[in-house]
């Protein structure tokens, strides 16, 4: 594919790294001195130096002949405008970034995305409080992706030394788990994402993420000694907009105490906030966040705009005992540190942003891919059509890719079956894969129509 992306920041970079793995062209507009370095350094891409919004510098990059067009900078009308451009000049799809929710709320918009020449907008912030309002509901877990609206659940725990199951190979893992429609799919040990075979084990401080029914998350949940609780009172740290759409989320059915170090973003989020009390203060001052009932919250998030401070404030919840931390990280060098800087459950704008995108640009042989930060592996869903590689035959006689796992495979009719070697993959089944990042393109090949 011909890809045009407008913008060298954090996000583009990802993606670009991302979609380069596959077969795929990339041109990136950037005019920013320091970013283009950077590009020209350690992305696979075409790096085009000016302003994206100048129509005889798009049309001699090729914007017309770009399957996808990806505006990706800071600014709403620059991104907007860059794709009516790019449309103009007969670009196939285009994709915007916004950071304004009228945009992405349909009853806010008073412009179709046609009539703005976008074909998608992707919104952040708006994607990363969506994560982890989600997580707030699932207590015991550290990570839930939802795969066909949610009819399949993929969800990330740490185990305890006070599992039952500790050093039993896989294979013998029925006798724990009988016909529980699960499967194990990952392991993340320190730093390593392993793919488990029959002989490995579970050690203490490992993290597991399954594949599961969600109709018997519970049970299974309760197997691993994850106990759902009643979540009545959280806290977080950061007022932007991540923070401000948790908060009005969860307001009408939580106590929310929200914490923001800016005096005016503080002041416009208790105008705009129903029933959250919002606090002007610094989300890393002990002393405030003792006064503020810190050891009394069920959860803590932490989503300011650094890192740093989210680390550093959620190793104090997590020292004074706090049920439940979540931490927003975004610098792609703390992702790999997660388990050493006792953090719990992660989310990264980028990552979700990059997975939003990415299933939207593969959507024709693929109906959903996600990567999670810190763990070196993907979960991809593909639908099987009558002419895939794969369809008709046996899981034990199609050669995967090394480092593969076939999680579920979610039927016709509704019905979810965690495979055997001997299932047979049918025409419109929608499989769940588990793979390296590297794996993507190759496995698709089996599945394409």
């Amino acid at each position: 594919m011909n890809i045009s992306i407008a913008g060298a920041g954090n996000i583009s970079s990802l993606l670009t790294e991302k979609l380069a793995k596959g077969n795929n062209n990339i041109t990136i507009f950037e005019n920013r001195d320091e970013r283009i370095a950077y590009a020209n350094e350690h992305l696979d891409a075409m790096i085009v130096d000016g302003d994206v919004l100048n129509m005889s510098l798009q049309r001699r990059a090729g914007s017309g002949h770009a399957d996808i067009f990806i505006a990706l900078t800071q600014n709403d009308s620059v991104n907007i405008l860059a794709c009516q451009i790019a449309k103009k000049l007969g670009a196939k799809k285009t994709i915007a970034r916004v950071r304004d929710s009228q945009y992405i709320i349909k009853k806010k918009n008073i412009f179709s995305p046609c009539e703005c020449s976008v074909d998608f907008f992707i919104h952040p912030e708006y994607e990363t409080a969506a994560a982890i309002s989600r997580l707030i509901n699932q207590i015991g877990t550290t990570d839930i992706i939802e795969i066909e609206e949610g009819k399949i659940q993929f969800l990330g725990l740490y185990i305890d030394n006070k599992a039952h199951f500790l050093h039993i190979p896989f294979k013998d893992f029925n006798t724990h788990f009988g016909d529980l429609p699960m499967r194990i799919v990952a392991i993340k040990r320190r730093t390593f994402t392993l793919i488990p075979r029959g002989e490995d084990i579970l050690i203490p401080g490992d993290q597991i993420f399954f594949i599961c029914d969600p109709k018997y998350k519970e049970k299974i949940l309760q197997i691993f000694g994850k106990q759902d609780a009643e979540i009545k009172d959280i806290m977080i740290i950061g007022g932007g907009l991540i923070g401000k759409f948790i908060a009005k989320n969860l307001e009408h059915s939580m106590n929310v105490k929200i914490i923001e170090a800016d005096r005016k973003k503080a002041d416009r989020l208790a105008e705009i906030l129903d029933k959250s009390l919002v606090i002007h203060g610094d989300g890393s001052d002990l002393d405030l966040l003792h006064s503020e009932g810190l050891t009394e919250m069920d959860e803590v998030i932490t989503v300011t705009g650094d890192d740093e401070t989210n680390i550093i404030t959620t190793t104090i919840a997590r020292h004074l005992d706090v049920r439940r931390t979540i931490t927003l990280i975004n610098k792609n060098e703390y992702l790999p540190l997660i388990s050493a800087l006792n953090l719990e459950a992660v989310v990264s704008k980028h990552h979700l942003t990059v997975n939003a995108i990415s299933n939207y640009i593969r959507r024709e042989s693929i109906a959903q891919i996600s990567e999670l930060p810190g763990l070196d592996a993907a979960i991809v869903e593909f639908i099987v059509s009558k002419k895939s590689k794969i369809a008709g035959k046996a899981l034990k006689n199609i050669k995967f890719p090394n480092r593969t796992l076939i999680g579920a495979i979610l039927k016709n009719d509704g019905r979810i079956i965690i495979p055997q070697g001997d299932t047979i993959v049918e025409m419109d089944d929608k499989v769940v894969v588990f793979c390296d990042p590297i794996s993507v393109e190759p496995i698709t090949k089996l599945f394409k129509k």
